[in-house]
């Protein structure tokens, strides 16, 4: 018999279980997948149920049975996506990802109507940004009106193996709820957003037995609950993980916010930062503990191989949306060269919140030893601003070359090729980030729709630059590779890359086993 007792609400405050009974259930878990792997031969991940005594305060494991979801996923298959027909032409825009799907439409103008989003519908908004996420995993595909191929809406849609289309301008005026449609993202450049349900086949190609390439191909990876599964795919590690990702799902606060609570006028922000933080008298401890447990998710499940953090690289509009905010952040006219990455960390409107920062990734490296975690610093602009920058995290225990930490700068910005030579005295590596380096080399707003076809990172200008930095790299032995988005959506960048001499190529996960084909045909192209 089932009876409801209710409970007191500072018992409802109160964290179930320990942390030391916490590590005791993952021993437990591990010696039960240990045994039924060697039972069976091979690896078998269990789905394990567990229960903790209200009396005696003993916990005990109450079933074990093979994991039936992740585990039959088949990392090592190549899909390829084929309509086997066309319908009418509803609209266009950019593509993103090479695959199809059908469903309704459901158009969301505003977050306040995102309840109203199903498992499945295809999600049509004007744009997306992190407080969509949610739903954005349970849509079968994505339809903005604007943006490029790497707006908000297009990186996450590649994280998740959702098929979008962006920049398509009238999406949301032209698709009506309830409305049946066929996306597709199989044709080239262009997505077509056809009327009904269109049949299409989807090609499976085995690629267990194929052979790593010299290059080392690494992963762009922001969501921390799918990084056990995408560590499957063959892999030499992150070349990316992104912090903003883990910030917007698991802490939602904005840092300053939660350092300011005691002395924060009461209201509906400090009622919502109250709910979010039940159990952590210290507001400013949530934020380290939920930061560095998003990080180390990421770290564990590729370890031991090397994990690339890069540090907060919110715009202040970005900043804004979390969770009270608005009341620290400038408005700014055009945020995307403003107030952003490395500028942050050493100045005293936001200095506060970095140190929460890098005490999450201290405990990470050296409270759960996993010290595979290297850390880049996004947008620095100038030798002395990397110097600054590094000041901070000393005074935080974070210091290039102690417990071997190996910190890295993004190459994006024109003056980090054109002094490649001075930042590589200071950073152990360099990593290009192709979307702003393009942006700021020719000019053009990656975000907007309507100069999205000037943008593109096979410009020789771009490819000049690219090839300048990974030469000064090679010669001043430093590690250079890539985590922008060029190399996934051409194969053919990818090749020019390895022609560079680039050391490693951070993929998104859906394009991983395609472009290792590409850069293999390229290496053994230049053997010959």
């Amino acid at each position: 018999m089932v009876k409801n007792v209710p409970v007191s609400p500072g018992d409802r405050a109160r964290f179930v279980i320990s942390d030391d009974e916490i590590l005791q259930l993952a021993r437990w878990a591990c010696v039960i997948e240990d045994h039924y792997s060697a039972k069976k031969g091979r690896p078998t991940p269990m789905d394990i149920e567990w229960a903790k005594d209200g009396h005696t305060g003993e916990l005990f494991i109450l079933q074990a049975r093979p994991e039936t979801v992740q585990s039959r996923r088949d990392m090592d298959v190549m899909e390829v996506f084929k309509l086997r027909q066309r319908g009418p032409i509803l609209i266009t825009g950019r593509s993103v990802g090479e695959k199809i799907a059908t469903g309704p439409v459901r158009v969301i103008k505003s977050v306040q109507f995102l309840h109203q989003f199903k498992d499945g519908d295809i999600l049509v908004t004007d744009k997306t940004d992190p407080d969509w996420e949610p739903i954005m995993k349970k849509a079968a595909a994505i339809i903005t009106n604007r943006g490029g191929r790497t707006c908000h809406a297009a990186i996450v849609s590649r994280e998740l193996g959702v098929p979008a289309i962006v920049g398509t301008e009238h999406g949301t005026e032209l698709l009506k709820n309830g409305q049946v449609v066929t996306v597709s993202c199989a044709e080239g450049d262009i997505g077509y957003v056809y009327e009904g349900r269109l049949q299409f086949d989807a090609q499976h190609t085995n690629l267990k037995n194929l052979e790593r390439p010299r290059t080392k191909v690494m992963m762009n990876v922001g969501n921390s609950e799918e990084a056990f599964s995408l560590s499957f795919i063959p892999n030499d590690g992150v070349g990316l993980a992104r912090e903003e990702f883990i910030i917007t799902t698991y802490v939602k606060i904005h840092p300053l916010a939660l350092l300011d609570y005691e002395k924060m006028d009461a209201g509906p922000v400090k009622q919502q930062i109250h709910d979010l933080t039940l159990g952590y008298a210290d507001k400013a401890q949530f934020c380290v503990d939920k930061l560095a447990q998003g990080v180390a998710m990421i770290a564990a499940a590729f370890y031991p191989k090397d994990v690339i953090l890069r540090l907060s690289d919110f715009k202040t509009n970005e900043y804004a949306n979390l969770i009270g905010g608005k009341a620290y952040e400038p408005g700014e006219e055009n945020p995307m060269i403003g107030f952003r990455g490395a500028s942050r960390y050493y100045n005293p409107r936001y200095q506060a919140g970095f140190a929460l920062e890098c005490r999450a990734v201290k405990k990470v490296r050296d409270e759960m030893g996993l010290t595979n975690l290297k850390v880049m610093i996004p947008f620095c602009r100038t030798v002395e601003e990397g110097r600054r920058v590094q000041a901070e995290m000393g005074k935080h225990g974070l210091k290039r070359g102690v417990n071997g930490l190996e910190l890295y700068v993004m190459c994006e910005i024109p003056s980090n090729v054109i002094l490649a030579e001075e930042f590589a005295e200071i950073f152990d590596g360099f990593s290009i980030g192709s979307n702003d380096l393009t942006q700021l080399i020719l000019g053009v707003d990656r975000d907007s729709e309507i100069v999205a076809p000037i943008f593109d990172e096979r410009n020789a200008a771009v490819k000049k630059m690219i090839a300048q930095v990974i030469a000064v790299c090679r010669a001043n032995k430093r590690k250079i590779g890539i985590c922008g988005q060029a190399p996934s959506d051409y194969p053919d960048f990818a090749q020019f890359l390895v022609e560079q001499g680039i050391d490693s190529i951070s993929l998104n996960p859906d394009t991983v086993m395609k472009t290792t084909v590409a850069i293999l045909e390229k290496e053994k192209a230049l053997k010959k």
